[in-house]
């Protein structure tokens, strides 16, 4: 059974290293960056045979050390990717070091470096856990307006969008829209951020006979204001609207990088013109831990 680990460099004191932290294959590849001029570096093993000798080399660390800003930028990368999501927690601190290859010093500095920006919440007795952002209040008026509301509050708002489709109206589309049965609408599935978060997905469908170019000028990125009104619609409000709480589901939570038993919030809100006709039915999922209602029953206009 090997006890320890003797190495010698010439000018140095003799230290001792337990055996089963090092290679017994490249045992010198744990020596720190060390330049052999004409000394020479030798190594013994008790109760195994030695290593080679080395001379005139720079020898390598084998496991860097992860510096705290190492280990921050990886913690934030994991959470900007979803692989930690909001909510979730932190592995312990040992799985933590072995993932990382950080040291406990590195790595709890990084921890609370995150947890002063507001990223990471430290519950004591519970464990580290994703913070979530901060809420976005959405106002919800006659003139509602994603981009106008985000703004208003200091947020960057942007939405991407997914998926765009020409199909029969669903039976509940049609109706929505007072359209006949299978009457050809318009589906775009988009996704909204507020300051590169995502806190929203949003379903919209529209008539394709009235509005026939909207999914190519949506995948172009312009916005359902903008193709309302180069058709004539100038104007539009919203006539109602329906909030319902549930789970989401895997592909909701996915896209909205939460976990999936994290609650969302369902909207359906019907937007009209200003003859009354229904332009457009939109179904909305919205982060319920991101996303604050405010039904706004003063709104002038």
């Amino acid at each position: 059974m090997m006890r320890a680990t003797i190495h010698t460099l010439a000018g140095t004191n003799v230290r001792k290293i337990r055996a089963a932290a090092l290679d017994r294959h490249s045992v010198i590849g744990y020596v720190k960056f060390i330049r052999m001029n004409s000394a020479v570096c030798s190594f013994h093993m008790v109760g195994t045979r030695p290593a080679c000798a080395v001379r005139n080399r720079e020898v390598p660390e084998v496991l860097k050390q992860k510096n705290w800003e190492d280990v921050r930028d990886w913690l934030v990368t994991q959470m900007e990717s979803g692989e930690l999501m909001v909510g979730s927690p932190l592995p312990i601190e040992s799985e933590l070091q072995k993932i990382t290859g950080a040291g406990r010093h590195s790595l709890r500095r990084a921890i609370a470096s995150l947890a002063e920006e507001g990223r990471l919440s430290v519950e004591q007795g519970r464990g580290t856990f994703v913070a979530a952002p901060p809420q976005i209040v959405y106002r919800i008026g006659r003139r509602t307006r994603f981009r106008k509301t985000l703004l208003a509050q200091g947020i960057e708002p942007l939405r991407e969008v997914i998926s765009t489709e020409i199909l029969p109206a669903p039976a509940h589309v049609a109706k929505m829209l007072g359209l006949a049965g299978g009457a050809l609408v318009t589906r775009c599935v988009s996704r909204s951020y507020g300051n590169g978060v995502p806190v929203g997905i949003g379903i919209i469908w529209n008539c394709a006979l009235r509005f026939p170019d909207m999914a190519e000028r949506r995948q172009r990125g312009e916005s359902v204001t903008d193709v309302y009104c180069s058709h004539g619609v100038d104007d539009y409000q919203r006539r109602e609207t329906v909030l319902s709480a549930r789970k989401p589901e895997k592909w909701e939570a996915r896209t909205l990088l939460q976990p999936t038993d994290s609650p969302v919030v369902q909207q359906e809100k019907i937007d009209v013109g200003p003859d009354g006709v229904p332009i457009g039915f939109s179904e909305s999922i919205w982060a319920a831990g991101r996303v604050r209602f405010l039904i706004d029953t003063q709104e002038n206009g």
